[in-house]
Formats: C-alpha cells, structure tokens, sequence
C-alpha cells in the first residue's frame, strides 16, 4: 500500500496578496462544485422522474453510481489545495478522478446495492406488515453504511488500497476514532437537513465546501493510517 502520488511543489502563480489569496480560493471553490455538478449531476437529475414509485428503487441506485467516483476526485483535488495550492483545481480534480475511479466503484456499487434494497424495504413497510421498529432498524443500519461509505470514501481517494483493506480500514476506524465518526455523522445529518428545509439543489450546490469539511474532519484517520498501514 502507498499514497496517492500528487504534486511535490508548491505553485507560485497565485500570488501573496490577500486579495489573490482569497480569489484563489473562491475559484477552487468554483471550479470543484461546477466538476462535481458535471460528473454526478446529470444522472441524477433522473431521480426527480423516478421518486414515487417503490419498483423504480433499482434504477434510482443505479442513479447515484457516478457520485462516489466523484466525490472522490473532489477529496482528492482538495487534498492537494491544503498542501500544494495553485490554479489547477480542474487539473487535480480529473487526475483524481482518473486514478480513483476503479478504486472506489470496487466498494461503492456493492454498497449501493445494500442501501438501494434497505431503501426499497422502507418504502414497503406498510404492504410488508413487519413489527413496528423494523423501519427504525433500517435507518440505523443505513446510516451506519453510510458512515462507512465516507470513511472508505476518503480512504481510497488518498490512499492507494486494495479494495479489502479499504474495507476493513473503514470498519476499523469507525470506533477507532469516534470523534471523526461523530464529524461525519454531524455533516450527513447536516445534509439531510439541508434537504428538508430547503431543497436537494441546495445540498447539490454545496457539495465542493461538503467534500472539503469531510477531507478536514477525517485528518486524524489519514493521518493514522498513512503513518500505520502504507510504505
């Protein structure tokens, strides 16, 4: 296991001045949201025609594939703008997503398989006759996936892994360092907050600040497992 190769020098292009400084940032902010709007956004504009009816569950999963491999470049691409920060956002990002794709598809179509059938449960709940609280055990175990999902998200976006050591990894650390966990937790409930009081465009307009929130708040398990369990 290795890191993911990246940029050893840092970019003069950008300038000193605090002006430059802050419109550099604004324009990686930019650049890494109109990317990721790019690669997720279209198949997920389906889901607005096909939410509403419980059978079109496979086809909505099959609607978020691209989104992992997405975020990941995103992940990766702000990686290097915390160590290495130029004017080549666009550049980092298609790197990333060149060098992540396979990678993160490897776990995240599997996952997407389990959180499409738990969502297909939920939404037949009532013509299932199941005990009450089997709806609230459900969620609980979606939420832990999905928590998962972000630890294996950022994992294979800055480590290069093989798949089951990304899935063991991303198990592991999930109790081994709570308050990333708690983090992560804090912005999927953020998110879905986002979503109900305003609206999914909302959450899909900020999905670059997202992705850098989740880089920052899983440092300590990057940087544990960089230092623990790679060459």
């Amino acid at each position: 296991m290795a890191t993911k190769p990246g940029r050893g020098d840092p970019a003069d292009e950008i300038g000193k001045g605090v002006l430059s400084r802050a419109s550099a940032i604004v324009y990686w902010f930019v650049v890494i949201e109109v990317l990721l709007l790019l690669t997720a956004g279209p198949p997920l504009l389906l889901v607005v025609f096909l939410v509403g009816e419980a059978g079109n569950a496979p086809l909505i999963g099959l609607c978020f594939a691209p989104l992992a491999p997405a975020l990941s470049a995103a992940l990766f691409a702000w990686r290097v703008f915390l160590n290495d920060r130029d004017l080549s956002p666009a550049r980092h990002f298609w790197r990333g997503y060149r060098l992540n794709l396979l990678d993160v598809l490897r776990w995240w179509l599997p996952t997407l398989a389990v959180l499409t059938v738990i969502g297909f449960s939920l939404a037949n709940l009532g013509l299932a006759g199941v005990p009450a609280g089997y709806g609230l055990v459900l969620v609980v175990i979606a939420a832990a996936v999905l928590l998962w999902s972000c630890h294996a998200l950022v994992l294979s976006s800055a480590l290069a892994l093989r798949t089951r050591d990304t899935a063991r990894l991303a198990s592991y650390y999930l109790a081994a360092r709570p308050a990333c966990t708690l983090g992560t937790l804090s912005l999927l409930i953020a998110a879905g907050g986002l979503v109900v009081l305003t609206s999914d465009w909302v959450l899909a307009l900020l999905a670059s600040p997202f992705t850098l929130l989740l880089l920052r708040n899983a440092d300590p398990v990057l940087r544990d497992a960089t230092e623990r369990f790679t060459a």
